[in-house]
C-alpha cells in the first residue's frame, strides 16, 4: 500500500469513528434515564430527551422551541427570568449549579419536585445551559413520612416521660405505703413490675431520643437475661427455648430492651403459639434469635431496622428500630435470615 492510500485508509477510518461516536453519544443523551433540557439564553429550549416526558409529560417535540417558563410554576417564572439575565450580564450565580432543588409544572398542571443540575458551554456560537432534572417525588414522600414518624415517636417519648411517669410515681408511693403494714409478696411482685417500669419509660425515652451511650459493658449471663425478658412479653402458648450461649459482653439494661423487643416482635407476628429460640451462630462469633412464625415479607426485609418504619396502622416503627439501635451502640451487625423451622431469624454478630 502507497503511503497515499495509507492516508486515504486513516482518514476513512477516523471518519468512521467519528460517525460512530457521534451516533453514539447522541443515543446516550437521548435514552438516558435521567432527564435532560438545553435552553439558550433567551430561555427556548432547544433540546429535550425522552426521560422528560416520563418526568414531566411532555414529549421532546412538544418542547423544543418552547420557552423553559412552560414547565415553570406561574408565581416563580419572574424568580427564574431575572436570575439568568443576572448570571449573563453579571456572571453571578444566585442558586447552586451543582444541584438546586425546585418545583417543575407537569403538562397536567400539577407540581413536580425535582433537582436539577447546570451547566454552561458554548456551541456553534450559542450560549447554551443544559440540565439534569431528577425526579423526586418519592424521595420527598419518604422524608415528609419520616419526619411525620420522628414526631409520632417524639410524642410517644414525652408520653413516656411525663404522663406514665406520673401515675407510676402515684403506685409507687402507694405501694411503699402498704408495705409497712402489708408483708406479703403480692407487694413485693407488684413493686418489682413498677420498678421495671420505671426501668422500660427510662430506657425507651432515652432510645427514642436517640441515646445511645452505653453505661457498663460486662460478661452477661444469656439465659437468665432471656428469662427475665421472657416474662414481661404477653407470651400466651408462646415458648422460650435457650441453647447453650456463652456468656456475652454487653450492657445489661440495654441487652435486656434489645430480646424485650426481638421477643416481642416475634409473638406480635407469629403467633400466639411460637416458638422462640435463642443460641449461638455456628461459628461462635455471636448469637440468634428465630422464630416458627409467618417470617417477613421479602418486600419488608431490607425495611424492618428502619427509624419507624411499622406495617401496622397503630404502631410506632421503634421496636426493631431499637434493637438495631442497640447492636450497633455494642460495635454488633444484626441481619435478617430464614429461620430453619421457617419463621424468622436475627444473627447478631459480636
Amino acid at each position: 500500500m502507497s503511503e497515499n492510500e495509507g492516508d486515504t485508509a486513516n482518514i476513512v477510518v477516523d471518519a468512521s469513528i467519528s460517525k460512530i461516536d457521534d451516533t453514539f453519544f447522541r443515543s446516550l443523551v437521548a435514552n438516558t434515564s435521567e432527564g435532560l433540557l438545553t435552553i439558550d439564553a433567551e430561555s427556548t429550549i432547544i433540546f429535550a430527551n425522552r426521560a422528560i416526558e416520563d418526568i414531566l409529560g411532555y414529549s421532546p417535540d412538544e418542547l423544543v422551541g418552547s420557552s423553559k417558563l412552560a414547565i415553570i410554576p406561574e408565581r416563580l417564572r419572574p424568580v427564574h427570568e431575572r436570575q439568568l439575565r443576572n448570571y449573563i450580564e453579571t456572571g453571578e450565580k444566585n442558586i447552586d449549579w451543582d444541584g438546586v432543588r425546585l418545583p417543575a409544572l407537569h403538562k397536567d398542571g400539577h407540581e413536580v419536585p425535582v433537582t436539577i443540575s447546570l451547566r454552561e458551554h458554548e456551541f456553534d456560537g450559542m450560549r447554551l445551559f443544559t440540565g439534569i432534572v431528577r425526579d423526586v417525588s418519592e424521595l420527598k414522600a419518604k422524608r415528609e413520612l419520616l419526619e411525620a414518624q420522628n414526631e409520632r415517636l417524639q410524642m410517644f417519648a414525652n408520653v413516656l416521660s411525663h404522663d406514665v411517669r406520673n401515675p407510676l410515681n402515684v403506685a409507687q408511693s402507694y405501694t411503699e405505703l402498704l408495705s409497712e403494714d402489708v408483708d406479703r409478696q403480692e407487694l413485693t411482685e407488684v413493686r418489682y413490675a413498677l420498678d421495671r417500669i420505671e426501668q422500660l419509660v427510662d430506657d425507651m425515652t432515652s432510645l427514642v431520643r436517640r441515646d445511645d451511650d452505653l453505661d457498663v459493658v460486662a460478661p452477661l449471663d444469656v439465659e437468665t437475661l432471656a428469662t427475665e425478658a421472657w416474662r414481661w412479653i404477653e407470651t400466651d402458648d408462646a415458648e422460650l427455648v435457650v441453647a447453650d450461649v456463652e456468656p456475652i459482653r454487653a450492657d445489661r439494661t440495654h441487652f435486656k430492651s434489645l430480646l424485650e423487643n426481638v421477643f416481642s416482635n416475634a409473638v406480635t407476628h407469629g403467633g400466639s403459639d411460637v416458638t422462640v429460640r435463642l443460641g449461638s451462630l455456628e461459628d461462635g462469633n455471636g448469637f440468634y434469635v428465630a422464630d416458627d412464625g409467618r417470617g417477613i415479607e421479602p418486600d419488608h426485609r431490607e425495611r424492618v431496622f428502619e427509624h419507624g418504619f411499622t406495617t401496622s396502622s397503630d404502631g410506632t416503627g421503634l421496636g426493631l428500630s431499637i434493637v438495631d439501635q442497640i447492636a450497633t451502640a455494642h460495635g454488633w451487625t444484626v441481619e435478617l435470615a430464614d429461620s430453619t423451622t421457617g419463621g424468622t431469624r436475627y444473627e447478631f454478630r459480636l
